[in-house]
């Protein structure tokens, strides 16, 4: 077994987060979702499934998703093929819900899955860094904002690129910064054509 069947597999039987996850509203049991690969040239780095992913067990198979497509310029088959895409949240279980609301990824997932699933995949060559927590752990640890972050993206380049969620929820953040899809997705979209055109 390869080192990312075997980190892989791991993941999907971890149950660290169990009794977090029955306390909360929804009372769920863990689903790790996380698509590992060590031969994707692109990763995607985001917060943690919700509620939808947890059901499908599918990776922004929602229209965050759908928007998170259209920004790479990339449609579904090509997004779910894992020999393109790798896709490692920040926490792989849906965190539940408090007043109705999505609860922050657990710290726990990042503190003991992260560091060893990245070793297992030397070959990314760009991280697309989606929300704040990604974006402080896989850069310098700041409390920065993500428009902070967002607007200094070519700080990063050409190994990463922060972006912001792409949830419906951000559509007035996207009309209040035009220069994200202006001088932003320009940019993001080029790289993941040569990225898979080149490997």
């Amino acid at each position: 077994m390869s080192s990312i069947d075997e980190i892989s597999d791991r993941i999907s039987a971890c149950r660290n987060c169990e009794a977090r996850f029955l306390a909360t509203e929804s009372g769920h049991q863990p689903r790790p979702v996380a698509w590992l690969s060590d031969r994707a040239p692109i990763l995607i780095a985001g917060q943690a499934p919700g509620a939808r992913v947890h059901a499908s067990g599918i990776p922004f198979d929602d229209p965050s998703g759908d928007r998170l497509r259209d920004w790479l310029g990339v449609d579904r088959d090509t997004f779910y093929d894992r020999s393109r895409f790798a896709i490692l949240p920040m926490a792989f279980c849906f965190p539940g819900y408090k007043n109705g609301s999505d609860l922050p990824p657990p710290p726990d997932c990042a503190k003991l899955w992260r560091q060893p699933a990245m070793a297992a995949m030397p070959q990314i060559k760009l991280t697309l860094l989606i929300g704040g927590y990604a974006q402080k752990w896989h850069l310098d640890g700041k409390a920065l904002s993500v428009t902070e972050r967002v607007r200094g993206w070519s700080d990063h380049i050409p190994d990463a690129v922060p972006l912001p969620h792409p949830s419906w929820r951000n559509t007035g953040w996207l009309k209040k910064h035009p220069w994200f899809e202006t001088d932003i997705l320009p940019w993001l979209r080029a790289r993941v054509r040569t990225l898979l055109a080149n490997g």
